[in-house]
């Protein structure tokens, strides 16, 4: 079943390589969807797969790569585009 969520990363996540680091683990699950870095310091990632790979994906992007240090992240269902359109870094 094909899921999709939306994430507001919080913690060190800029300056650490966070993005390139969730755009390989989206490509390792085969998920779609995007990247960016927010205003804030935050990182919004929106990311469409099958659960079980989400689930994964979700491990991953709650610890980040090692310079980084994930403080929290918020986790909230979306709507499914249904678009295989890869995933960007943007």
């Amino acid at each position: 079943m094909r899921l999709a969520r939306h994430y507001i990363i919080h913690g060190r996540v800029q300056g650490v390589g966070f993005r390139y680091f969730v755009e390989r683990q989206a490509n390792v699950e085969g998920i779609h969807g995007w990247v960016r870095n927010l205003p804030d310091g935050c990182v919004e990632i929106h990311a469409e797969g099958e659960r079980e790979s989400l689930e994964r994906f979700e491990h991953h992007i709650g610890h980040g790569p090692s310079r980084a240090r994930v403080d929290s992240v918020d986790r909230t269902d979306a709507a499914v585009t249904a678009h295989d359109a890869g995933f960007s870094v943007r």
